[in-house]
């Protein structure tokens, strides 16, 4: 398997080039999961890119959909699907829609967009997992904004009361959504608390450090009758030092000229990415 953080750093360069090309998406909230997505999809996640509906296989869901060009990103590298078709994002007629559609990309298990509802569907795929008695595990997304739709709090009580510890949540805390800072939007501290009181294993981690995302997993692995739930502190637009904790980088592509910017310094040798 490739080493995880250089694969980290060419999802984020193919972030940049597949959003420069369509000229619209968004940038800050894939840029700041990548690392995440890196080591679920190169080192964690039991998947078969030659059968992407193989039924043993975890299953992985981008609650926060728009994110879209992270996941997409990660896919091609893992062979899922060329990666020239990166190229044809937000294309009218193409597969990679501005949001996943599991019956059009290889490798995507569930239609996300809405915000809270992606999570309520690895729930269920969860629980389906648990009636059938399968060893699979259900992988979700989380973003920091999406925790204020009521519906993530139904599906997090719902998930501890059936105790789905096959069930891991990841949530990508940046601290920014397309309105401004969380805290500002819509409070949600204490978060950790929260999730523990709604019956969860909660984790804090450096979303950026693959070592302790790795670490994290493993130990979500080995814990028994409550689901997990890793609280991942990450920056919006991580590894491009001018989209770096700017609110105005969650839905816009950069032009061409940022574009070449971007990609020159991610393929310089940046040790913070």
């Amino acid at each position: 398997m490739p080493n995880v953080q250089e694969m980290a750093r060419l999802i984020r360069q193919d972030i940049i080039t597949m959003l420069a090309a369509a000229k619209s998406g968004h940038p800050g909230g894939s840029l700041s999961a990548a690392d995440i997505i890196a080591v679920l999809y190169f080192s964690e996640m039991k998947i078969d890119p030659q059968d992407p509906n193989w039924p043993e296989r975890d299953r992985f869901v981008l609650s926060k959909g728009h994110a879209a060009p992270v996941l997409y990103a990660a896919l091609a590298e893992r062979g899922y699907f060329p990666k020239e078709e990166l190229l044809k994002l937000r294309k009218t007629g193409h597969f990679l829609q501005g949001h996943p559609d599991m019956k059009k990309v290889p490798g995507v298990d569930m239609s996300t967009g809405s915000l809270g509802q992606g999570f309520s569907a690895a729930a269920g795929m969860a629980l389906a997992g648990k009636i059938d008695n399968k060893a699979y595990r259900v992988y979700c997304l989380l973003g920091d904004g999406e925790v204020g739709e009521g519906i993530v709090w139904e599906a997090a009580m719902a998930a501890a009361h059936y105790k789905l510890d096959n069930l891991l949540v990841i949530l990508d805390y940046n601290g920014l959504q397309i309105d401004g800072p969380v805290q500002e939007v819509m409070n949600s501290e204490p978060l950790a608390d929260k999730w523990r009181a709604f019956g969860w294993n909660v984790m804090e981690v450096d979303g950026h450090d693959i070592d302790e995302l790795t670490a994290s997993l493993q130990a979500a692995r080995n814990t028994t009758g409550k689901p997990t739930i890793i609280i991942a502190k990450t920056v919006k637009g991580k590894g491009v030092s001018f989209m770096e904790n700017q609110v105005g980088w969650h839905g816009n592509a950069p032009s061409k000229e940022q574009a070449e910017a971007a990609l020159a310094e991610l393929k310089g040798g940046n040790n913070n990415v």
